[in-house]
């Protein structure tokens, strides 16, 4: 039988802008069991909310006791699982997503986002999170419904790249940024060690395609997992898919050669899927298939493709 396991929200079990192979695993679970864990905002002491009394203890512990990384994404991890070996691929079944804070922080910070020479007045706000309603409420009066989802989820990067920063999303996943990627998804992530090594964190609260001024609404999220290794698949790329479409992604800093690779891997998918033919499915992505931009603002940008399951099947 399947087993459930807990990780707290403590420091020992994150680390602060970085992946890393090297890194002894938190815990060691089957195939099939699932996990939770729980996330803090991307971000340091600048973005807290200014009143203290609404600041989490847990996630103030966090930035005082861990160092900084490349990056600043608390990421919790590694989660083994027994078995895993590199060419396999983990399946990330993304069961549950829980709010633990009752704000987000949006901010433009200097030198990032997709206009970042156009908007130089850098400023952050604190949009409250009404959980009763299901919105966040902004400071100009807008209510905007929450759609939670962890900006990163990955396994552990190859060993010899060592420690790797955590903004830019790459082969093993990671900061995908993709709001796609929540309660009902499969998330499809390569295993490049032993173990595979499992990692989540960056809670957005919601989100628009693109992330374009470099921050969703960033706050503090629980999740629950099933993590199940699968021996019969050995994509080498992240995919991921839901009860009524496939998703490819493509990831690359030329948004055209991301948006190729999101093709590419559809077209791959849909022939192991079906009896089609490589120019059959291709025609098929034309036609029933919509790419969409994920993210512009993360080194590696993001294009995904959706396409429907009803369009695999014969009438």
């Amino acid at each position: 039988m399947s087993r459930h396991h807990e990780i707290p929200a403590t420091p020992e079990n994150m680390v602060l802008g970085f992946f890393d192979a090297a890194l002894p695993p938190l815990l060691t679970v089957e195939s099939g069991d699932t996990v939770t864990l729980h996330s803090f905002p991307a971000g340091g002491r600048e973005s807290l909310h200014p009143d203290p009394a609404r600041v989490p203890a847990d996630y103030l512990a966090a930035l005082d006791t861990l160092p900084p990384g490349p990056g600043p994404h608390f990421v919790t991890g590694p989660v083994h699982v027994a078995g895993a070996m590199p060419g396999d691929v983990l399946q990330v079944d993304i069961l549950d997503l829980r709010f633990r804070m009752d704000w987000g922080f949006v901010a433009i910070l200097p030198l990032l986002g997709t206009l970042p020479d156009e908007f130089t007045d850098y400023e952050t706000i604190h949009p409250d999170i009404d959980l009763a309603k299901g919105v966040c409420r902004m400071p100009w009066g807008a209510a905007i419904p929450l759609d939670p989802f962890f900006g990163i989820m990955g396994t552990a990067p190859p060993a010899a790249w060592g420690r790797v920063g955590s903004p830019v999303p790459r082969c093993f996943g990671g900061n995908m940024d993709n709001k796609e990627l929540k309660v009902g998804t499969t998330l499809y992530l390569p295993v490049f060690n032993e173990g595979a090594g499992f990692y989540a964190g960056d809670g957005h609260g919601v989100q628009g395609d693109g992330e374009v001024c470099i921050t969703a609404l960033e706050t503090g999220l629980t999740g629950t997992f099933r993590l199940t290794l699968r021996k019969d698949l050995g994509d080498a790329w992240p995919f991921a898919e839901t009860a009524t479409h496939l998703m490819s992604i493509g990831l690359d800093e030329d948004l055209d050669d991301a948006m190729k690779q999101a093709v590419r891997e559809m077209i791959r998918h849909v022939c192991a899927r079906t009896e089609l033919t490589r120019n059959q499915a291709y025609m098929l992505c034309s036609l029933a298939g919509n790419l969409r931009v994920t993210q512009t603002v993360d080194g590696n940008k993001g294009v995904h493709m959706l396409l429907p399951k009803a369009a695999l099947a014969a009438s």
